[in-house]
């Protein structure tokens, strides 16, 4: 029997922080500190507007992100990593690390994985 997390207890938290556009938000608020709409969608620029939106309204919701109102003339709204979504900085290092560290083996297992199957397909049609 399974407890509620399920056979793999990383899938509730890959979910929610590796769904579409969820890391680089959290990067970059990770990274850049508290951010304004505009200014994030700068760092993100294939975002549309109506996506980033709904993303951050997601995270906010996990707890993962802050968001603070200010009722200024103009209005102005401000995004930062929470105290919980700030905890995940360091697995976002780590992961950063380990791009930097193997990336390349993976790209190049990529091709040799292309490649033999190229030739696999060239055999069969003889």
């Amino acid at each position: 029997m399974t407890d509620a997390l399920g056979a793999c207890p990383v899938n509730p938290v890959g979910t929610m922080i590796f769904g579409r556009w969820a890391t680089p938000i959290l990067w970059n608020l990770g990274t850049h500190g508290t951010l304004r709409f505009n200014a994030l969608q700068r760092l993100i620029p294939e975002i549309t507007p109506k996506i980033l939106t709904s993303r951050l309204r997601q995270l906010e919701r996990d707890g993962l992100i802050d968001r603070t109102y200010h009722p200024d003339v103009p209005p102005k709204v401000e995004y930062a990593l929470s105290d919980l979504g700030r905890t995940m900085m360091p697995v976002f290092t780590a992961m950063a690390d380990w791009s930097r560290q193997y990336l390349t083996a993976v790209e190049a297992a990529r091709l040799a994985y292309d490649d033999a199957r190229a030739e696999e397909e060239a055999w069969a049609e003889g």
